[in-house]
């Protein structure tokens, strides 16, 4: 025991010349600050300090540096505290002398094995501390009682070690501690049943007696509690799942990978869709039907739609660097416009009383998801089966890896005008009012502007409904359908203030749109609109609806056979001219031609 209090001494003495060595003193200086000449020199800094009446010459005395920055200003006197060191050169302290080794006798190497087993108990305690814990690893609370974990001995003997040149680290790896200081392990003490029933220790309430380690805590401060008489307790941890951590990473790595493939609009088409990443076709498909039912049931120059249960399925390649069907691929941003506008044209469906604007015009959208892959065997074979019965003009979707796609999924609006067999002139008046009335509410609620409405974006399905409500600025009036239902679709041309910001695509930057045939009705219409806009397809221009309905008349006239008499053709002729005059669809919709359609007349 004596020559472990004579090592304890020596410790404590290393440390105290290790603290209290040559201290800088610190003393008061009065001196009158003195402009600074541009040529100044270090040299400067030793010059004698002054007080007011009095001069001291330091020269004499042991030579010192100032090293601090007086806080005085120009001609006025101030105190600076300067610290002084002593710099001269200073007498060793003797050396101790070593005594003489006998002859004979040979010297052993230091032997620190008394010291190691005195400190065992205590660097077990420090297990605690770097365990891993997302709780305070400074104290254990027992109740009120607060106990360290890291006691003094522990630190003064790797103090004393390092002057030794003993020192060994054997602490844990910083890199791996840092892998752990987040996890989900838990340290919380539980006290055994027999040790102490005075210690309130809660238990995590998914534990298992297997993880469960028994610490014998040693106070280090306090040498009279024998060792048996200090209560056992027991630390329960719960187990880390490495694998899952590791999963979850990797499913965070590969999220994170994913979207640095992908640009900014890319990104919000996305998040406007609510996905974090591209799904792929099947994962689509199946919550809308089986996949095996997938059936081709039309196609457009961007696209194909695919009848999937009741819904409509219309997809869209885009960001590809080749053409598809001989056209550019739409860019995401563009594909953006389209989905948050479809999304706004959703919320004229709500015909509740409160609404002032709604109408059933437009095609409900069920879901929009972004896809990447190639087409899948199933789509395929269903494209292939309807152009062995159709003779596609698309070409066959041979789609790489990457390809990405916007996937709408609609509800079924029935078949196109282009396609569908009016039975008579009053199916010709429902098609046209409920077409103008639509576009009037879109009007009116968000500016709204199709700009592409020709035959084929016009869907008309049979019902056995009489009447269809629309409600136009707060006015509430139904429609005769005579058994028909319209549902107006594709919106990539489109217009719309959504109240947050305009969405529209810069016709402009196509300039074949407007170089169709001469003659033909939808060329003539391309062309009538840009007279119209002027090029600013950003600005709203009310007429460019007017002028697709008036060619919805000319179709009726030209292009579609229906029971008419001769004054049922003179009627649409009329309609026609009357129709040059409007600026709006709300104008249109008043028009005497509708009158006897509508069950409450709108004025």
């Amino acid at each position: 025991m004596g020559q472990r209090g004579d090592l304890w001494s020596e410790i404590i003495k290393s440390e105290e010349e290790d603290s209290f060595g040559d201290i800088p003193k610190i003393e008061a200086v009065y001196q009158r600050r003195n402009r600074p000449e541009k040529s100044s020199t270090a040299a400067d800094l030793n010059r004698s300090c002054s007080v007011k009446g009095a001069r001291t010459n330091l020269i004499n005395g042991p030579k010192r540096y100032s090293w601090a920055r007086s806080l005085s200003t120009r001609g006025r006197e101030s105190i600076a505290v300067r610290a002084y060191v002593n710099n001269q050169p200073q007498k060793k302290p003797a050396r101790r002398k070593k005594p003489a080794i006998p002859k004979g006798k040979v010297v052993k190497a230091p032997d620190f094995q008394e010291e190691k087993e005195y400190f065992r108990d205590v660097d077990a305690f420090e297990l605690l501390e770097e365990s891993p814990s997302p709780n305070k690893s400074s104290t254990w609370t027992m109740g009120e009682q607060v106990v360290s974990e890291m006691p003094h001995l522990s630190t003064r003997f790797e103090k004393w070690l390092i002057s030794k040149k003993f020192n060994r680290a054997s602490g844990p790896s910083s890199t791996l501690s840092k892998i752990f200081e987040n996890s989900a392990a838990r340290l919380e003490p539980i006290c055994d049943d027999e040790a102490s029933e005075s210690l309130a220790l809660k238990t995590p309430e998914k534990s298992s007696a297997s993880n469960t380690s028994v610490f014998r805590l040693i106070p280090s401060c306090d040498n009279s509690l024998a060792a048996e008489d200090v209560p056992v307790i027991k630390i329960k941890t719960e187990a880390i799942d490495l694998e899952d951590e590791l999963k979850q990473l990797s499913l965070t790595s590969d999220l994170i990978s994913t979207h640095l493939d992908f640009d900014k609009s890319f990104l919000d088409l996305l998040s406007a869709c609510g996905q974090i990443k591209p799904s792929n076709f099947l994962e689509a498909f199946s919550k809308f039907c089986e996949p095996e039912s997938i059936v081709k049931i039309g196609e457009g120059t961007y696209g194909e739609a695919f009848l999937t249960g009741p819904s409509v399925c219309k997809i869209v390649p885009i960001d590809g660097d080749f053409t598809v069907n001989g056209e550019v691929q739409k860019r995401a941003d563009e594909l953006l416009e389209e989905v948050i506008l479809s999304w706004t044209l959703n919320q004229l469906r709500d015909s509740e009383t409160e609404a002032q604007n709604s109408c059933p015009a437009f095609i409900k959208t069920h879901d929009i998801k972004v896809c990447q892959g190639p087409y899948d065997p199933i789509l395929v074979k269903a494209w292939e089966e309807w152009d062995a019965e159709h003779s596609s003009e698309n070409d066959h979707p041979d789609f790489p890896e990457k390809q990405c796609y916007v996937m709408f999924v609609l509800e079924h609006g029935g078949k196109d005008l282009e396609s569908f067999v009016l039975l008579n002139f009053d199916e010709a008046r429902s098609l046209l009012v409920q077409v103008t009335a639509g576009l009037a509410v879109a009007e009116v609620a968000f500016e709204f502007e199709h700009r592409d409405l020709h035959w084929g974006n016009i869907l008309l399905s049979r019902n056995n409904s009489s009447t269809l409500p629309f409600i136009l600025e707060g006015k509430q009036v139904s429609i005769k359908t005579f058994g028909i239902q319209i549902s107006i679709i594709d919106f990539t041309l489109s217009r719309i203030n959504t109240g947050e910001k305009i969405l529209f695509l810069d016709l402009s930057s196509d300039p074949y749109l407007f170089k169709g045939p001469k003659g033909d009705k939808q060329s003539e219409t391309y062309r009538k609109m840009k007279a119209v806009t002027d090029d600013y397809w950003e600005g709203s221009f009310a007429r460019t609806n007017v002028l697709w309905l008036i060619y919805l008349v000319d179709i009726l006239l030209t292009k579609k056979s229906f029971e008419r008499s001769s004054k049922n053709e003179r009627e649409l002729r009329s309609l026609k001219k009357r129709m040059e005059k409007y600026e709006s669809a709300k104008e249109a919709v008043s028009d005497p031609f509708f009158s006897d359609m509508l069950m409450d007349q709108i004025s």
